[in-house]
């Protein structure tokens, strides 16, 4: 299967009438397969990180939980929801 990215414009005379059809294809194939495969590998991250048998969160700069995995809302009792974006 090749994956295929499609411009296409109508062609018009001095009278505005369409004449015809100008288009361009370009193979985006390896693209689209270099994608598919970080999207996979992120997803495979993600699922490491919620799943750990170790607690994972995470601060960002302005002192916020931005990361909370299922083991720290065993230890702390305080579920991901309800802990994301607190200071």
């Amino acid at each position: 299967i090749r994956y295929l990215l499609v411009n296409a414009t109508t062609r018009r005379d001095a009278n505005n009438s369409i004449v015809g059809v100008v288009g361009v294809a370009q193979d985006v194939t390896e693209a689209f397969k270099h994608d598919r495969a970080v999207a996979a590998m992120a997803n495979e991250l993600r699922q490491l990180v919620d799943t750990a048998n170790a607690p994972i969160f995470g601060i960002d700069v302005q002192g916020n939980v931005n990361e909370w995995n299922n083991k720290t809302a065993e230890i702390t009792g305080f579920p991901n929801g309800e802990a994301m974006g607190k200071h």
